[in-house]
């Protein structure tokens, strides 16, 4: 299947910074509640990610993450996740997070 430019333009994945981050120990898997800032033109947000295999939540505090920021709401649990992290598999199937190599600015559009 393929997908055109405009079907791209339709998911808007911005960049933030964790502001906070707590173990989610209600989650069916172990999973971490993060509430990003994603610029003044979105503010903060908050999701929770199956990361644990290799992030704590003292780790996380100030890292810049990847996020799709414009998918409805969804209820996992008792917490609403507002956005969706983002990352890849790393070599035992853990979530390896998507950063910028550099700071950016907070609400940055990935083109």
């Amino acid at each position: 299947m393929s997908a055109s430019y405009d079907d791209f333009t339709k998911i808007d994945i911005r960049v933030g910074t964790v502001v906070r981050a707590e173990a989610f120990p209600e989650a069916r898997k172990p999973a971490i509640k993060l509430w990003v800032d994603f610029g003044p033109e979105i503010g903060e947000k908050k999701t929770s990610a199956q990361i644990t295999d290799l992030y704590t939540p003292e780790t996380l505090i100030g890292r810049q993450v990847a996020g799709v920021v414009n998918f409805p709401p969804r209820q996992i649990g008792p917490f609403m996740s507002e956005f969706l992290v983002l990352g890849f598999p790393g070599p035992g199937a853990e979530v390896v997070l998507i950063a910028p190599d550099q700071r950016v600015p907070n609400g940055g559009k990935l083109h």
